[in-house]
């Protein structure tokens, strides 16, 4: 199969962003009286968008209260926004890849779970020098990973099937959304997720530096 796309995920895939999501959720947390994480703790609650990053990191007892929930990811995209890309970096070896992907003319694209607003900020600050066809996150009114719906949209709006497209992440969510795309699930394994974690949600074929992926792509 020859691969004509590729469709990233952003978070622990293209940047590291893990100690500033880390830092925005404690601060939130901190303020609120309640016990803070380790950053390392971070790799298992972000992925699901950014509600899911606080309920998850809330005390168990507090984790069915909405009303907490909302108030606390309100404060947390606050103290997000104030500081999102203090530690954030592109991962080595991803400026390379996108540097080939680009010379063979292989259309890029991003979805990810981030909030859309951070999701084009991070390609403004971070990515500026490539081009993507298209930057998704999450957005009010659209499903989020591991819905397909979006992937599809983008194989579409470039021409080509979604059997044609290969999706990098580094997530069981991502592995899902490939699979639920028909794309072909790559796992990355310098994220945030082990990779047990890849296999058992549909991987394909996992690398462990970016500079495998092109030798994927036919």
């Amino acid at each position: 199969m020859e691969y004509k796309a590729v469709i990233f995920d952003m978070d622990g895939t293209l940047l590291d962003t893990l100690a500033d999501l880390a830092d925005a959720m404690n601060r939130t947390l901190a303020d609120r009286g309640f016990p803070t994480h380790p950053v390392a703790s971070f790799r298992y609650f972000v992925g699901n968008g950014a509600a899911m990053i606080v309920t998850r990191t809330l005390p168990p007892e507090k984790r069915n209260d909405n009303k907490l929930i909302s108030e606390c990811l309100k404060v947390f995209l606050e103290e997000y926004h104030r500081n999102w890309n203090r530690k954030t970096r592109i991962y080595d070896g991803v400026p390379e890849l996108l540097d080939v992907l680009t010379e063979k003319g292989i259309p890029m694209a991003v979805f990810t779970n981030k909030p859309q607003e951070f999701a084009e900020l991070c390609i403004q600050e971070f990515l500026s020098r490539w081009r993507f066809e298209a930057v998704f996150g999450q957005r009010e009114g659209h499903p989020i990973k591991p819905d397909p719906t979006v992937p599809r949209e983008i194989a579409g709006s470039l021409g080509i099937s979604p059997q044609e497209c290969l999706y990098l992440g580094d997530s069981g969510t991502d592995m899902k959304t490939a699979v639920n795309a028909r794309m072909l699930p790559v796992g990355a394994l310098w994220g945030f997720r082990p990779e047990n974690e890849l296999r058992e949600s549909g991987a394909v074929q996992i690398i462990s530096r970016p500079m495998e992926l092109p030798n994927l792509l036919s």
